[in-house]
């Protein structure tokens, strides 16, 4: 049975990325066939003349399943800026479906295990109408969120994970970010979010 899952960060300074190639790895070394996508991603360098996005590259090398960097990664601007406002710099249109065809192209590959990882926060804009949200709506996989101990961060991670059910989708579970444990106060507020957040946290990574 494949296990497919949409990571999401509680706002754009969660590094998903990190979650991401944890667990591709994890898989990998459990012996499933792990494949990671990034379908859209901001802030590029140009490398043997053409355009790479750094978390796509270790999500690509992290995933067991080789796919060419086109699939792992279709959409990538060299602005390091909101998705939307990069596409309108480049004078071009995202739309959900299109972001959608590509994911399910990449996931006619075998596989056992699938992560999807989005990019900025759960309602990142993608055009004048629609959002990345909407690309997760479209998948439905189940949700894992990424968040920050920092201040503000717990309103971020509770409105997030609200949303993410009010959108119909299933909140799989939550991933802190230890990296801020000197922070004040850091476990009451692991534990504060624990107790109202419906769904479980899955464990603490440093980023």
């Amino acid at each position: 049975m494949k296990k497919r899952f949409f990571i999401t960060g509680a706002d754009s300074d969660t590094d998903q990325t990190s979650l991401t190639v944890g667990l591709l790895a994890a898989a990998a070394r459990a012996g499933a066939r792990s494949l990671g996508l990034k379908p859209i991603a901001t802030g590029a360098n140009l490398i043997n003349g053409a355009l790479r996005n750094r978390a796509a590259l270790l999500i690509q090398e992290a995933s067991s399943v080789n796919l060419p960097y086109e699939q792992t990664n279709p959409i990538v601007f060299e602005l390091a800026v909101e998705p939307y406002v990069a596409a309108m710099k480049s004078n071009r249109l995202v739309t959900v479906s299109r972001l959608e065809g590509f994911i399910k192209g990449a996931l006619l590959t075998p596989h056992e295990f699938t992560l999807v990882e989005g990019i900025s926060g759960w309602r990142a804009p993608l055009n004048d109408r629609e959002f990345l949200s909407d690309v997760a709506k479209a998948l439905g996989f189940p949700v894992i969120l990424v968040v920050n101990i920092e201040p503000g961060g717990l309103n971020h991670a509770i409105l997030t994970a609200e949303t993410i059910v009010r959108d119909g989708l299933i909140l799989a579970g939550w991933v802190v970010n230890i990296g801020q444990e000197k922070m004040p106060f850091y476990e009451d507020s692991v534990s504060s979010l624990a107790s109202l957040l419906s769904a479980h946290i899955i464990r603490c990574v440093t980023f």
